[in-house]
């Protein structure tokens, strides 16, 4: 599991560190039990599928020690992970108030509540502006953009895990707003890629 995780981050991970991520996806299993959190397809290979995939977004963070917000954040994926990598501030946000409550669990559990906050709020409705903006399987695109753009400054660096449909999202996002768009492969998924988006405006 270390070897994977540090071939995802290019770097080595701290044995605390290390025992944090596991206690989180021990956490998340038991917790699938009494809410969806993710694909119960999944759960067996929850580490590679989850952990690693939502962990190799941290190398390709461009401010390091900047803020990070994850929109839809769910079962903290990536955001939770991101947050015990990284070392900025991350927001959290998801509108279900169960999967919230979990979240705010997580991060009592984790040490993490001088560094992270969640926000049980739909994306339109949070205020700030963050350096990376990050979300997974939440929306398409065009949907994404749209309900979290004010999150963002046009420095702002947008990393996006994306499926087979990601080019027609692209087109269609592309119809709407001016972006630069960087496709990054995904070991952890080879079926989708990682869109690192900057320069976004309408």
């Amino acid at each position: 599991m270390s070897s994977d995780l540090s071939f995802a981050l290019g770097r080595g991970v701290p044995r605390e560190t290390l025992g944090k991520l596991t206690a989180f996806s021990d956490l998340l299993r038991e917790e699938s039990d009494h809410q969806n959190l993710v694909s119960r397809a999944t759960l067996d290979r929850l580490w590679e599928r989850h952990i690693v995939d939502s962990a190799q977004l941290v190398p390709l963070e461009e401010t390091p020690g900047g803020s990070w917000v994850d929109v839809g954040s769910g079962a903290g994926l990536p955001g939770i992970v991101i947050a015990l990598l990284a070392e900025g501030p991350v927001t959290l946000i998801e509108p279900r108030r169960l999967r919230a409550h979990f979240l705010e669990q997580m991060v009592g559990e984790l040490g993490l509540a001088n560094r992270v906050e969640v926000v049980c709020a739909r994306a339109e409705r949070v205020t700030g502006q963050f350096d990376t903006i990050t979300a997974r399987a939440v929306a398409p695109l065009p949907k994404l953009l749209e309900m979290s753009t004010h999150l963002s400054t046009r420095k702002t660096r947008w990393l996006l895990p994306k499926g087979r449909r990601v080019e027609d999202e692209l087109t269609l996002a592309k119809q709407t707003w001016t972006m630069q768009v960087e496709p990054v492969a995904n070991p952890a998924d080879p079926s989708g890629i990682i869109l690192r988006i900057k320069g976004l405006a309408r």
